[in-house]
């Protein structure tokens, strides 16, 4: 039997393909009280243009709405991308207890691996940070997502190249 990490993680992870498939990048987060999922969401930042439109963050504002609190107290965050500094903020400020994540970010991770803002004793909050649950599967989600949005960008580039040279070759028509 899977441990309970695992499963919920692999709820985190679904949450992240729904992202993926309105091209988003793929993260999921779900939040859980007593073994109950309150709150889960996905990245939405391109679809609502917003800088803070992060899974985390979406799924700390529908935990508060759903426990009528801003403290979440007795809470675990999955998450499938290490948080950033911004969510990292957030989870101190809003009491999560403990935060599990998947793949780590050597970009802009703030539980760990740049920097370590959610065990940092100087807040008055502290969260327990449990890494590398299903690290693998989760990064592939991001690796894959970032070398189709490579390639796509790369087939639209050739593209554009071609049509400019046939417009160069051809400036009598009138599609050019």
């Amino acid at each position: 039997m899977e441990n309970m990490d695992e499963y919920f993680m692999k709820q985190a992870i679904l949450e992240a393909k729904k992202a993926e498939e309105i091209d988003e990048v793929p993260i999921g987060a779900v939040i859980v009280k007593g073994n109950k999922i309150i709150a889960k969401a996905h990245n939405l930042r391109e679809t609502e243009q917003r800088a803070i439109a992060h899974a985390e963050l979406l799924a700390i504002d529908a935990a508060c709405k759903s426990e009528d609190s801003w403290r979440l107290t007795d809470t675990t965050l999955y998450v499938t991308l290490e948080p950033c500094s911004m969510c990292s903020g957030a989870i101190v400020l809003s009491r999560i207890e403990r935060v599990v994540y998947g793949a780590s970010d050597p970009k802009g991770g703030c539980a760990g691996t740049l920097m370590n803002l959610l065990q940092d004793s100087r807040f008055n909050h502290q969260a327990e940070v449990v890494n590398g649950v299903l690290a693998e599967e989760c990064g592939e989600l991001l690796s894959n997502f970032f070398r189709r949005l490579r390639e796509k960008r790369k087939a639209m580039k050739n593209s554009l190249q071609k049509n400019v040279v046939n417009c160069t070759n051809n400036y009598h028509r009138s599609d050019c």
